[in-house]
């Protein structure tokens, strides 16, 4: 009886040490932020009485954005690493990002997702614009959204269009143009 008993204390000393490793193993494999920090999002433009009153934390942690007070004109993605129309969505939204420089404010919104997903989604694609992380969905529920990706458009006025359909550089160009006033070729 007494060597059945030191075999099982083994087995759970193996077990534990085992588990113990791959939780480290996990920890130091984690994907870093790829993302741009949000301090410049918000700015001095009149806030935005037709976006959403939501509050969501920037991926890379630290402040926190009150969409109201983004600069406009903006672009607004919601998008999620398992989603595939975003998939292909996304890295184009970095080209309005590159392309519109300081003429208008692009930012993701992660939705839905999990930090090391959306990160390391990101990363492969080469997406670092500024990102919002919402994991409770509480913008696309605020704009009554089902599916995913939803864009949302607010002109220099603070006036906010809303697209729930996924976009490719062509549409988004002529919707940029038509609903900020911005003209941007991508």
């Amino acid at each position: 009886m007494r060597p059945l008993r030191l075999f099982a204390v083994a087995v759970l000393a193996l077990v534990a040490a085992v588990a113990a490793g791959c939780t480290a193993e996990a920890k130091s494999s984690d994907t870093p932020s790829p993302f741009a920090a949000c301090a410049a999002l918000a700015g001095d433009a009149p806030p935005s009485s037709t976006v959403p009153d939501v509050t969501l934390p920037c991926f890379t942690g630290g402040e926190k954005v009150a969409l109201r007070s983004l600069r406009g004109p903006a672009v607004i993605n919601l998008w999620a690493s398992w989603c595939d129309p975003c998939r292909r969505e996304l890295p184009v939204m970095q080209r309005l990002a590159d392309t519109a420089g300081d003429k208008i404010t692009v930012v993701g919104v992660d939705t839905g997702d999990g930090r090391e997903a959306g990160a390391s989604f990101a990363a492969a694609k080469g997406v670092k614009l500024p990102m919002l992380f919402d994991p409770d969905r509480k913008l696309l529920n605020a704009v009554a959204g089902v599916n995913l990706p939803i864009t949302i458009f607010v002109d220099a006025a603070g006036k906010s269009y809303v697209n729930i359909l996924p976009l490719d550089a062509a549409k988004l160009t002529a919707m940029v143009r038509e609903h900020t006033g911005v003209t941007v070729t991508l």
